[in-house]
């Protein structure tokens, strides 16, 4: 096939540069001469040929040489079709293989346009480069990602992506990202995050595999990124239980008895004038207890105690119960509800203390912009394709993606005084009544906290 593809080559060249009756006429003594050759090897040297000639051209230029290609590959085969065949005319070779071959042709761009449109409808962003850096090849899903039209990326090189005008600065650090790894360190498999905090997984084919070419692909798993989160939660979850179980008990029975102590011994300090010390140890301890009985309660898997209830009348009487303190730090608290018969089966006292939890949160983030802006905290009910969801949005201070990343760790806190559970706390109790429970915060702008729980059907 080789010798082939070398007297072809110069052939079809030829015929493309000139469009000659000369070159056309070589096509016809190159028919005759294939004799032993199959129609499907000859139709895969000129696919061959084809791809050398178009290397460094334009798509469009492209599609216009494969256009003409045609007629010269449709007079060699009439000539290899019928080079022992006396009892036709020349008109009814021509016309009988022409038609033949029209036909295959349409076969083939059925199969061609069958899988350029799998390709261009994939989950995933595909680019293509040439030997050269030449994309010569973009799926939709990558232009997207781009937030180019793919019309205008086909012909680029790395470096006329990075300077295109439609280009955003945070897509333009992506590729140079993907330049770096997939070409310079020439990285098959790697991971980054956008701006957007969005996870992406890139897969490149290197030329061995491509003759020359480079296949980049993108997928984004940023889906599959919080299902692993959610899964390394739980274990951690897991784990502060069976620690919790160990040591707590161990803790509290000792901290009872010293505070009993320090208790009688609190008229002889008062007599010396340390009765400061004996307030400072209670409550200390106090706080101690605090902490574990806090830790129990995140490490206790209990199962709710469920009753019917009105979502709209639970957070009308969180709103009443932390109204008050809003005021008193200038903040006000805003309900909105779309819809005043949403019912859902909870346990009102853990549910209540998750609300309460995130309200108090909120209201320290606001105390926190020191009287930059009026405070507001907005609490917004609404259905939702899991049942309904519960969003409290405050406009406080607000949290880095290296903060929101942590916040449901146990422990984990940016307060002075806080022992870092209750999140962790109130994380769980949402996964036990089936729900979620996501987080979205912009540093300076404020946090929104979004609670899922399934409806009575």
């Amino acid at each position: 096939m080789q010798a082939i593809r070398k007297r072809y080559l110069p052939a079809l060249a030829e015929y493309i540069r000139s469009g000659s009756e000369a070159s056309l006429f070589q096509a016809t003594e190159l028919g005759k001469m294939l004799g032993n050759v199959h129609p499907e090897e000859i139709i895969a040297v000129h696919d061959e040929c084809m791809q050398t000639l178009v290397l460094n051209v334009e798509s469009e230029e492209g599609i216009r040489l494969y256009n003409r290609s045609f007629m010269f590959l449709i007079e060699l085969m009439v000539a290899y079709r019928f080079r022992n065949d006396t009892e036709k005319t020349t008109e009814q070779k021509f016309t009988e293989m022409r038609e033949m071959l029209f036909k295959s042709h349409r076969s083939s761009e059925r199969v061609k346009n069958k899988y350029e449109n799998v390709l261009q409808h994939m989950d995933s962003g595909i680019a293509l480069f040439d030997a050269n850096g030449t994309l010569t090849f973009v799926n939709l899903m990558l232009a997207r990602m781009l937030d180019i039209p793919r019309k205008t990326l086909v012909g680029c090189t790395i470096r006329g992506l990075m300077l295109h005008p439609k280009l955003k600065r945070s897509t333009r650090r992506m590729i140079v990202r993907l330049y770096k790894e997939a070409i310079l360190r020439r990285n098959r498999y790697f991971e980054f995050q956008d701006n957007a905090g969005r996870h992406f997984l890139v897969t490149v084919t290197y030329g061995d595999q491509l003759e020359g070419d480079i296949l980049i692909s993108i997928k984004d798993v940023s889906e599959y990124k919080q299902i692993e989160q959610t899964a390394y939660q739980n274990d951690k979850l897991a784990m502060l239980g069976k620690i919790a179980a160990a040591i707590a008990h161990e803790i509290r029975n000792p901290l009872t008895s010293i505070r009993g102590f320090i208790q009688l011994l609190r008229p002889h300090l008062l007599q010396l004038g340390k009765d400061e010390y004996a307030r400072i140890i209670v409550a200390e301890i106090d706080r101690a207890n605090d902490i574990i009985y806090e830790f129990l309660n995140s490490s206790k898997p209990t199962a709710p105690m469920k009753q019917e209830v009105s979502i709209n009348a639970l957070l009308k009487e969180v709103i009443l119960l932390t109204e008050s303190e809003a005021l008193m730090r200038g903040c006000l608290i805003q309900l909105e509800a779309y819809e005043e018969t949403l019912l859902v089966s909870i346990d009102v006292k853990q549910v209540k203390q998750v609300i309460l939890n995130i309200m108090k949160n909120s209201l320290d983030a606001i105390e926190e912009i020191n009287g930059s802006r009026n405070g507001r905290i907005d609490v917004i009910v609404q259905r939702s394709p899991e049942g309904v969801e519960i969003t409290l949005r405050d406009n406080g201070k607000g949290m880095d993606r290296s903060t929101l990343s942590r916040l449901f760790d146990p422990f984990f806190t940016t307060k002075e005084a806080g022992t870092g559970l209750g999140l962790s706390v109130s994380y769980r109790i949402i996964r036990n009544h089936g729900g979620t429970i996501r987080v979205d915060s912009v540093p300076d702008e404020g946090t929104s906290f979004m609670i899922n729980l399934p409806l009575i059907s």
